[in-house]
């Protein structure tokens, strides 16, 4: 559970097998005092419902609005708490290289219990940045679900499931992104994201958002 020594203002989901020391996930919260990671209880067989419970666990300790920066099974975990009566504490989601269900399933059989593909809008404003060779999510499922989401997309090229096994360590240019998705929030308010879902050319920067 976070320290609330000192205030927490984001919350770092990872995904299935939770997220390694080398991940850029944990890099962020070593490099950021005011984030933590939601530990869960069972990482190799993930069951919705006790990582749901977990997360509202720990955004009611926190009692103040945060931010989720999720990767692949937390970016669904974010888009299901879409739906928890607490959804209303978070300020805005950065979802990187989320999963599609029906493919990790089939990659990780009998093993992840996380219900049906989330397909909702989002009521808090999010940003979608994926790759166009994720193992785990064909770039035309990944436009449908940052549609489905209402999220902004970007891709940043051929970067693999953007974890360990493809390059990404300390990951410092993902906060570009998490310092975008502040300001299109701020210009938004607390309403959903209403920006045109699109990926860029490869190895598109923030910048190609804007």
């Amino acid at each position: 559970m976070p320290s609330l020594d000192i205030p927490v203002d984001t919350l770092i989901l990872p995904g299935l097998n939770g997220s390694p020391d080398a991940h850029w996930q944990r890099h962020w919260a070593r490099d950021n005092l005011e984030s933590r990671v939601v530990e869960q209880h069972d990482w190799s067989c993930p069951e919705q419902g006790d990582w749901l419970v977990r997360l509202e666990r720990v955004v009611e300790m926190v009692g103040n609005d945060v931010w989720l920066v999720g990767h692949s099974l937390g970016c669904l975990l974010a888009a299901h708490f879409a739906e928890s009566r607490l959804a209303g504490r978070i300020r805005g989601a950065l979802l990187v290289a989320p999963c599609d269900l029906e493919t990790t399933e089939a990659l990780h059989p009998c093993i992840i219990r996380f219900g049906a593909m989330p397909a909702r809008p989002l009521p808090f404003p999010s940003l979608v940045v994926g790759s166009l060779n994720d193992p785990y999510m064909p770039a035309e499922r990944l436009r449908q679900t940052a549609r489905a989401w209402g999220s902004d997309l970007v891709d940043i090229g051929h970067a693999g499931h953007i974890n360990v096994a493809s390059g990404f360590g300390r990951w410092t240019a993902g906060y570009d992104f998490l310092d975008l998705l502040k300001t299109r929030a701020a210009g938004a308010g607390r309403a959903p994201s209403r920006l045109p879902s699109r990926i860029p050319s490869p190895g598109a920067s923030p910048a190609a958002l804007h």
